[in-house]
């Protein structure tokens, strides 16, 4: 991805992360709920490393919250990030669990060869026109790498409401679990670990403002549940889950 290319999907981001509008905090609070769900997915994920790593950096890191939360679950001793996105920059560098944070063009990371023991990737590559050439700069220098998508390949993402919910949210690509492995392959990498999360029924009802649509959302959230510990597969099938891996060289 190019500077020039990268211009539209930066300037979206310093949109979202503008400290305005009457819905900032509650898009802080909802942004800070979801960055537990996925610490714990990079916490888990990093106890198949020989070692537990020392070094991490976030590519993509926002407003700091993942490396927050993964500072509360022991994860890294020294945390850094990286942002196309001033503004998240800004708010990233208020966070004293944070020991860096720098911008970057989203193309090339100001880094040497295999500096950090860790690299994370959350819920970024499927907004990156060529996630290739990213994921592999990520794995130049991270000696491993755990990346977090939507799989969005399934019945319910077909949807042309669902289709325009990922418009909203700047989703470029609809993931399958086997997307993401041979895409880790072509940048060099090999799926070591990987988990798969329907999410909590908290993640569901963020957004319901009254008891009917609460009552839904938590309905949808038993509903998926259920199937997907009755039926993995078919629950992947079905349904949008998040899935994360961890990839190695």
């Amino acid at each position: 991805m190019t500077e020039t290319g990268s211009a539209p999907l930066r300037d979206d981001y310093e949109e979202r992360y503008d400290s305005g509008g009457g819905d900032s905090a509650r898009l802080g609070r909802w942004r800070a709920l979801c960055a537990e769900g996925k610490a714990d997915h990079v916490a888990e994920l990093v106890r198949a490393l020989p070692e537990a790593p020392a070094l991490v950096l976030e590519v993509g890191c926002g407003d700091g919250g993942l490396l927050s939360a993964m500072a509360a679950r022991g994860v890294g001793k020294r945390r850094e990030g990286v942002d196309i996105s001033a503004r998240a920059v800004a708010l990233a560098s208020k966070r004293p669990e944070i020991a860096s944070v720098r911008r970057f063009d989203g193309t090339t990371l100001p880094y040497g060869d295999e500096v950090f023991q860790l690299g994370v990737l959350s819920h970024v590559l499927e907004h990156v026109p060529d996630p290739e050439p990213l994921l592999a700069e990520v794995a130049r220098v991270c000696r491993a790498v755990v990346v977090e998508v939507p799989l969005e390949d399934n019945r319910s993402a077909s949807r042309a409401s669902a289709q325009r919910g990922r418009e909203e949210l700047g989703h470029l690509h609809r993931f399958s679990r086997s997307d993401v492995r041979e895409l880790a392959a072509r940048a060099g990498l090999r799926v070591a670990r990987e988990l798969t999360d329907p999410l909590p029924a908290a993640v569901h009802t963020f957004w319901a403002d009254d008891i009917a649509a609460r009552t839904k959302a938590l309905a949808k959230a038993a509903l998926r549940r259920g199937l997907f510990a009755a039926a993995p597969a078919a629950a992947e099938r079905s349904f949008t889950l998040h899935y994360a891996c961890l990839l190695e060289p």
